[in-house]
């Protein structure tokens, strides 16, 4: 199942896709696609609906981000060793986790923004994995059971702000609209093997990173498991697990985003983004 939230930016509906890739409006069955709407109990009674019986959404309606109440956003770092490498930095030992600030979160179709002062703005094309449950160490062998769904993140990055200015990576993460996230939540059900999905991004029509999930140095359930063992998940937390290579900072020389770039980028089975840069305004 594939669901999605649209309307205008804070006034989004629930909707889920149809056999046909159209809209179904679900704002009559669940109030939004939220915490608890996330449970596998409450997902197994949305399955149950036909959505031949739902309401056509409008036509060009927006996309937002698929999943509201998202109550923190963590970050896994350096989880690919090829990204590791043009990064200068070593494959980690354990999982590198950061945040990012909810507020950076924005709509798969949404421009992104260019912050004040910066030089640095970079792509990350990224797995995002949407927590169904509350969980506290998880093992490994049941972490998945904790998932909900799985999603497209792009964790825009301002390099300077992240490797300059001293401190931790949060402050070049979390920029308003630096969270991309979307277009659709697709149930786990549909995703056989996490970590067999390609995954791709473009900038103005060239290829600029391409990679597969089974590259992580940590897959999905060993992230869960790990997280889980430092804070509570709880559902409608999104973890986003690392990029591969070909970003901005590792390109010789570097290369970094500018207003009027576009930025496309998608996931086996999960769709794409496709988002315009464009200049902060005051």
């Amino acid at each position: 199942m594939k669901l999605v939230r649209y309307g205008p930016r804070g006034k989004e509906r629930a909707g889920l896709l149809d056999a046909d890739g159209r809209v179904r409006d679900l704002s009559r069955e669940v109030g939004d696609l939220s915490a608890d709407v996330l449970a596998p109990e409450a997902l197994a009674r949305l399955t149950a609906i036909d959505p031949k019986t739902l309401p056509l959404a409008p036509s060009g309606e927006r996309l937002g981000v698929p999943v509201a109440g998202i109550g923190k956003i963590v970050a896994v770092g350096l989880n690919y060793s090829d990204h590791a490498a043009e990064a200068g930095m070593p494959v980690p030992e354990e999982p590198v986790i950061f945040m990012k600030a909810t507020s950076a979160l924005s709509g798969p179709f949404d421009a992104v923004v260019i912050p004040r002062g910066s030089t640095k703005t970079d792509w990350e094309v990224e797995l995002g994995v949407v927590i169904g449950r509350t969980t506290r160490y998880a093992s490994v062998a049941d972490a998945l059971d904790h998932v909900s769904g799985y999603t497209i993140v792009n964790d825009v990055s301002e390099r300077s702000f992240q490797l300059e200015h001293g401190g931790q990576w949060v402050k070049g993460k979390s920029a308003d609209t630096f969270a991309p996230v979307g277009p659709w939540l697709v149930t786990r059900d549909e995703i056989f093997d996490p970590q067999s999905l390609g995954l791709w991004l473009d900038v103005n029509g060239e290829r600029r990173q391409t990679g597969n999930t089974r590259s992580m140095v940590f897959d999905v359930a060993r992230i869960v498991s790990y997280v889980s063992h430092f804070m509570t998940l709880h559902p409608a937390d999104l973890i986003t697990t690392g990029t591969p290579p070909g970003v901005g900072m590792g390109r010789k020389p570097p290369v970094f985003l500018k207003p009027g770039d576009r930025m496309r980028l998608g996931i086996d089975g999960l769709g794409e983004q496709d988002v315009e840069v464009v200049a902060y305004a005051d």
